[in-house]
């Protein structure tokens, strides 16, 4: 009898071993879903929320990095070329050019067209830029990133000018002369062609040169490791892309952790040695990097003023080719396009946000509205959510007057210090998750975080945005989203090579045409930045801030005309 009940109790241990077994297999293929599975899921949503006669083109899944072959439909697929098309940048010759016959700024100069004619304000200023390279050669072809604006320092006045590039070594800048008085011309030139073509080569060949972070815990192990869009080689992943929206993004498996237990996300680094000897003479400070271009001749002219009557019409100018859209005048911004209030007393903006809720989505430039009004604003009261400093999520009330502000970071990729993975949210599922209204208002800026990146990943990202916004006001047409647009900053050898302005300038391109032709409305910083007489920032000063709050509220609380 023992002989037999020993035999059935080692029969017993050998079977619940090997359900232990199996169930731990199975827990494991859960937390190690495969790419194209969820692929697969985004695939089968995207689609879906799509007409059915809209046809589709399935690419091949590239292991872990799908940006490059995403599910398009035709129209998502001639809506992507003609973004390309115009953000397309003029190339210099093929085959590698040397420093010295590269843009030298200090052999350039600039001439007013017609400088002794007599203008009047609203009348055109045409100036012409003749690039050389630093043997004082005259170059032949194309491509630099060129600033300009026009200004006139008493008046505390300026205004950007509109470039062309006739890809020959000549350029054109035409400026509208929007004030009377002395008004001078500044010209700079960003980065040679010869840089530009090296940024080109690094956001598409170097996505990872700014690289990410996620802290793994469980009980007293932790495990940290390198997170991205795309992560190169073949060791395992975790997969964090977002079954609503697609949006792809991967961290490397901690060795001895499950995937579940992230508990955060940060920036991890920026990659060195991403230039060659040669190249990194084309980044340099005070040599090309942001450097004037001085006048061949004078460098200003002399408006003489218009009546009253015609002064009104030139600023309220209609037309999608306006040019600029605004200006400054006595340190205050005036749009060309649309009428803007000056919220100059705490009282005003109080009884403008009176029974409203603000969203503020995006990044640490759209973060500073929230800083400036719970700041100016003696009723607005910071609500102590115990969020890691400048990260976020953040909150504001004033009871008195039943106003509540809120801002959260978008989704990564984000290069702040840390964020729990629970506050990682994408700003196109926290808009669904919106009822909307006409005390409901939205800001939203997404741009400097996505520089480094090739332009699909941006435009997948504006994308699932723009499907939000467009649902929010189908449901709730008196929401009032206001989209804040890129800014300039100042730049130097390293942070050209992650932040430039010639980045941002083709990201804020994208963002205008995506966002143009649907109910939203736009605060050019972009313009705000660049007319402006304080020094480039990626954070602009308090002057600055106050104006771009002052066009935002404007479209909260237009003036009655």
């Amino acid at each position: 009898m023992w002989p037999s009940f020993c035999r059935l109790q080692v029969f017993c241990m050998i079977l619940a071993v090997l359900a232990i077994l199996v169930l731990v297999y199975n827990f494991r293929q859960l937390e190690h879903l495969d790419h194209n599975t969820v692929s697969a899921l985004n695939w089968i949503k995207e689609t879906g929320d799509q007409q059915s006669s809209s046809p589709t083109t399935k690419t091949t899944q590239k292991h872990y990095c799908d940006y490059e072959h995403q599910t398009l439909s035709k129209r998502e697929q001639a809506e992507e070329e003609s973004l390309f098309a115009a953000i397309q940048w003029p190339n210099p010759p093929v085959g590698k050019i040397p420093f010295i016959r590269s843009t030298d700024p200090a052999h350039s100069n600039f001439v007013i067209v017609n400088s002794h004619v007599r203008f009047k304000v609203g009348d055109q200023l045409e100036v012409s830029v003749h690039m050389k390279d630093f043997q004082g050669k005259p170059k032949q072809y194309g491509g630099d990133y060129i600033q300009a604006r026009i200004h006139s320092p008493l008046l505390k006045a300026g205004a950007t000018g509109r470039v062309v590039d006739d890809q020959n070594g000549f350029y054109k800048i035409f400026f509208t002369l929007l004030w009377p008085g002395e008004v001078r011309v500044s010209v700079s030139l960003v980065h040679p062609s010869e840089g530009i073509q090296v940024l080109q080569r690094l956001r598409e060949e170097r996505p990872d040169r700014v690289y990410f972070k996620s802290l793994f815990r469980s009980g007293s192990t932790s495990e940290t490791t390198v997170c991205n869009v795309c992560l190169p080689g073949d060791l395992p992943v975790c997969n964090f892309t977002d079954l609503y929206t697609g949006e792809p993004w991967f961290c490397y498996k901690p060795r001895k952790l499950s995937c579940a237990s992230r508990i955060n996300h940060a920036k991890g680094g920026y990659q060195k040695s991403l230039l060659t000897p040669s190249e990194s003479l084309f980044f340099q400070t005070d040599v090309n990097i942001k450097v004037p271009i001085l006048p061949s001749g004078p460098d200003s002219v002399t408006v003489e003023p218009l009546g009253f009557t015609e002064s009104a019409n030139l600023d309220r100018s209609q037309g999608p080719a306006v040019f600029p859209l605004g200006y400054y005048y006595h340190d205050k911004w005036r749009p060309r396009t649309s009428w803007i209030r000056h919220f100059n007393k705490t009282a005003d903006i109080s009884e403008c946000l009176q029974g409203k809720v603000v969203h503020f989505f995006g990044d640490s430039t759209i973060r500073q509205w929230f800083e400036y009004l719970t700041t100016f604003v003696p009723d607005l009261v910071e609500f102590n959510l115990g969020s890691p400093k400048n990260v976020g999520p953040f909150m504001s009330v004033d009871l008195k007057h039943n106003v509540l502000l809120k801002f959260r970071c978008h989704g990564p990729p984000i290069r702040f210090t840390t964020v729990f993975s629970s506050e990682l949210r994408y700003i196109a599922n926290e808009l669904n998750g919106i009822v909307g209204g006409r005390n409901t208002v939205i800001a939203i800026t997404i741009w400097s975080h996505f520089s480094t990146f090739p332009v699909e990943v941006y435009i997948r990202r504006l994308r699932n945005i723009r499907r939000s916004i467009v649902l929010l006001l189908d449901r709730s047409p008196k929401t009032l989203v206001v989209i804040r647009t890129a800014n300039v900053q100042e730049l130097g050898p390293e942070v050209s090579l992650f932040n430039s302005d010639w980045y941002s300038f083709q990201l804020d391109t994208i963002m205008r045409k995506m966002f143009s032709g649907i109910a939203v409305f736009f605060v050019d910083a972009w313009e705000m930045s660049l007319a402006h007489y304080l020094p480039h920032n990626l954070h602009p000063q308090d002057v600055i801030i106050k104006n771009q709050i002052d066009a935002f509220l404007s479209f909260v609380c237009p003036l009655e005309t």
